[in-house]
């Protein structure tokens, strides 16, 4: 055999010796015979509710205010959650988040928020893994929207995934979905149809006052709470009613009187709004409170009064039905939008699919890459280390040693070998998890977890 393939025959045999070796051992054995659990950094979860099984009142129960949401967030760190993401508007509240089991996610909802497990068991859904992983796309290109196409919820998720990172609680995968689904989001907006005409529930309520309220741009107008659905809410109404007769009320009167200052309309003090309720045709409340603004105590009518209660939880309480003057419409009895422009969008859905279907490929391509890519780069390390001491060996006995020529044979081996392990696992129907823990178990490789990356 010529001296130059000496390393090469030495690697091989040497490479076969500690495979089998090792491979005796009872640990890996115990991984081939599938009595080892295999290494798992917990699995994705998307759990929640919407307005599709739960109504106002139970999703009002899971409303996750600010202070919760930052609580839910510290709660998960403390409990050793690695990451975590809440989403709560006026039509769901989800929470995202790797876990052991789910109910670890779920007990974090109920002990900040009115809702009760067994309240949540009855209207709630969860997803794993690549589910969640489809339905977190779903949510945030408004394919599942209360109204097909609306692009609100994409801020809603963007804040969540910023608060959730400020607190140091999202890891490098939920911060590449999170990226992917926004760009998702833009792609459809911009290359598909599917957010033409109305896409709000703020418009959703102004088209419902059109319909159905005749000289509208005669009435008055009283809008209560000034939060975003409050001001899209003021701004369809000057846009779509061409009506001079709006008055704003907001608790913090500053906030109202920087939307008034926009569109030249009038502001009263929260002390008036009882007395302005009396001289309005329509009331639109659209506040953030957790408990009823709105009750029978506060009218004193003269004339009928159209309510529409925009919030979660209801902000307008239920008595206000006894008086017989009163017409009290939830966002949940708003039409959607016209069968026309819904029959226009959901043409829109197939090529708003086929941009998810490539967006989320990329994604599940990269996650899956990622899962595995720590153990190649360890096992190419391990190798390095075998191939370092049998060269240093060879150079010891065999004279004129070719070092340069062993270093090069030496290396192709080892990146055969890795791109062999590498195409293994990227194979469809290949555990992962479990040859990942075999190979590191095989090799006596560290464990590196990818879920704990920020």
């Amino acid at each position: 055999m010529p001296i130059h393939l000496v390393p090469l025959a030495l690697f091989i045999i040497k490479f076969d010796q500690y495979f089998c070796n090792v491979s005796m051992k009872s640990n890996a054995q115990r991984i081939i015979n599938g009595s080892a659990k295999p290494t798992s950094f917990g699995n994705f979860y998307a759990i929640g509710l919407n307005y599709k099984k739960a109504d106002a009142e139970i999703r009002g129960h899971f409303s996750v205010s600010d202070h919760a949401r930052e609580a839910i967030i510290q709660k998960a760190k403390m409990e050793g959650i690695p990451s975590i993401c809440v989403i709560s508007t006026c039509n769901r509240t989800e929470l995202y988040g790797f876990a052991e089991h789910p109910f670890q996610l779920i007990k974090l909802l109920c002990e900040h928020t009115q809702g009760t497990v067994e309240e949540f068991e009855k209207v709630a859904y969860i997803h794993k893994n690549n589910a969640a992983v489809s339905h977190l796309f779903k949510v945030g290109t408004g394919l599942d929207s209360q109204i097909l196409g609306d692009f609100e919820i994409i801020s809603q998720l963007r804040n969540g995934l910023k608060l959730s990172k400020k607190m140091g609680m999202l890891n490098a995968h939920m911060e590449r979905l999170g990226n992917s689904v926004i760009q998702a989001s833009k792609r459809i907006k911009n290359e598909t149809e599917i957010s033409s005409g109305a896409t709000s529930v703020s418009f959703a309520a102004v088209q419902y006052i059109m319909n159905r309220v005749e000289n509208i741009s005669e009435k008055n107008i009283l809008l209560f709470g000034v939060g975003k659905i409050g001001r899209n809410t003021c701004e369809n109404l000057i846009k779509h009613t061409q009506n001079p007769h709006i008055t704003l009320i907001n608790r913090t009167k500053v906030k109202a009187e920087e939307i008034a200052g926009k569109f030249n309309l009038l502001v009263k003090d929260y002390s008036n709004i009882q007395s302005e309720i009396a001289q309005s045709d329509i009331l639109i409340v659209a506040t953030g409170a957790q408990k009823p603004t709105i009750n029978k105590a506060l009218l004193h009518l003269k004339k009928e009064l159209l309510i529409l209660d925009l919030s979660i939880p209801k902000n307008v309480s239920a008595d206000v039905l006894d008086h017989p003057m009163v017409r009290l419409v939830h966002l949940d009895e708003l039409s959607r939008i016209t069968d026309e422009t819904l029959a226009h969008r959901e043409s829109q859905i197939p090529s708003a699919l086929s941009i998810i279907a490539e967006i989320e490929n990329e994604f599940t391509s990269w996650a899956e890459n990622r899962k595995f890519a720590p153990t190649i780069k360890a096992l190419k390390s391990k190798l390095a280390e075998i191939k370092e001491h049998e060269i240093d060996n060879q150079r010891r006995k065999i004279a004129n040693f070719d070092e340069e020529q062993a270093q090069i044979i030496s290396n192709r081996i080892i990146q055969k070998i890795t791109t062999q392990f590498a195409n293994h696992l990227k194979e469809d129907g290949v555990e992962s998890v479990k040859s990942i823990s075999f190979i590191q178990q095989i090799f006596q490789l560290e464990n590196p977890s990818y879920e704990q990356d920020h």
